[in-house]
């Protein structure tokens, strides 16, 4: 199956790395190109080209300053994104608390860190519980 482009949409526009860096330094406040190289330690086309499909999105936005473009994220266009994601936030703070839970569990028993010792219980993997 052929990979979507990545203007398709704003979830394949933050597939690329560079580009969620990009929106990371945005989220502050608004910024030139030229900061934002410098800032990032990126090529300018390479900013450029990567702002252009962030714009395309929807993502970020763009105005003119004199003969500065300054760009800025478009935090209604992001809101699906964090929305989708928040989906999920169930499944990490359940296994971050399991992490705590072991923790605990070890610090308080020293004796029982020996090779038979597994701290796991039944239910770590079990997707369906909070």
């Amino acid at each position: 199956m052929a990979r979507a482009a990545t203007t398709s949409d704003a979830f394949n526009a933050v597939a690329e790395p560079r580009r969620r860096e990009i929106l990371n330094y945005l989220a502050l406040m608004e910024r030139p190109v030229g900061e934002i190289v410098d800032s990032l330690g990126m090529e300018q086309p390479s900013v450029s080209k990567h702002l252009r499909v962030l714009r395309d999105v929807g993502l970020v936005s763009v105005r003119r300053d004199g003969r500065r473009m300054l760009y800025r994220t478009n935090a209604e266009a992001i809101r699906p994104l964090h929305e989708w994601t928040s989906t999920f936030q169930r499944f990490w703070r359940h296994q971050l608390s399991r992490v705590k839970e072991r923790a605990e569990r070890k610090s308080d028993l020293p004796g029982e860190t020996g090779p038979d010792f597994n701290p796991r219980r039944n239910d770590d993997f079990d997707r369906n519980k909070n």
